[in-house]
């Protein structure tokens, strides 16, 4: 495995918009894919979307797909087939395991008349076992984020077990959330792939430059890298050991 790379500006994600919602899309993930085709490492989708107050996404299903919910900005009111609710709002960490099959809805929980939008990035993974039950975890990580440090906010690796806020189906990935004050830096794991994303403000990452809100930088057997801010960011990071298959 050749080590590469390869920054993705935030413009040339696929972009994609209705009345209500608007959907930047780091992988293809709305019309007929094959998401394991496009995939970087493990990770299937990636989308930054905007929800208006009152609107969200009904009831639907998933099977077999680890299901990651990040909220910048806002709350997602989720309600799921097996009976599992919540509010997730900033700092509130959500894993939804959709295995033999899950309904759910997410909604922007402000309504129409309160105005604010819903800012969320949703990824998705594969599991290693397929047909297991359905679960669902949510965790308060808000404090530890305090500490301009990496926080593993999910995984499945063994080497963050004990470590990680909540746990999740694939023992080969860790996704990971750096909210950084000015002049403070981390350091990029080192993995056969890694998914470096800009959540907010600005940072200069190490022999390659500054990057901006919604930039991404995808990792091939490579790592180390420091990434410093230059205004308060939060950066969310997928370390991962293997690649998906078809």
């Amino acid at each position: 495995m050749t080590a590469q790379v390869q920054v993705i500006p935030a413009a040339d994600r696929r972009y994609w918009r209705n009345e209500w919602l608007v959907s930047r899309q780091s992988f293809p993930a709305t019309g007929n894919f094959v998401l394991e085709d496009y995939a970087h490492g493990l990770l299937l989708v990636h989308n930054e979307d905007t929800v208006d107050p009152g609107e969200g996404f009904d009831t639907h299903q998933h099977r077999d797909t680890e299901i990651l919910t990040w909220v910048l900005e806002g709350t997602v009111v989720h309600q799921d087939s097996a009976g599992h609710s919540g509010l997730i709002r900033p700092g509130l960490a959500q894993r939804m395991s959709a295995g033999t099959g899950i309904r759910h809805s997410e909604r922007n929980g402000a309504g129409r008349a309160e105005r604010e939008r819903l800012h969320v990035v949703q990824m998705w993974i594969p599991p290693d076992t397929v047909g297991s039950p359905p679960s669902y975890q949510e965790t308060d990580v808000e404090a530890a984020l305090r500490r301009n440090a990496l926080v593993p906010v999910a995984s499945g690796m063994p080497r963050y077990r004990g470590e990680a806020a909540i746990g999740i189906g694939n023992r080969h990935a860790t996704f990971h959330v750096a909210r950084l004050d000015p002049g403070h830096s981390i350091t990029v794991p080192d993995a056969p792939f890694g998914h470096v994303f800009l959540a907010r403000g600005a940072v200069d990452f190490e022999s390659h430059g500054a990057l901006g809100q919604g930039d991404a930088v995808r990792l091939t057997a490579t790592g180390g890298h420091r990434v410093t801010a230059t205004t308060a960011a939060e950066v969310l990071i997928w370390e991962m050991d293997a690649a998906a298959r078809r």
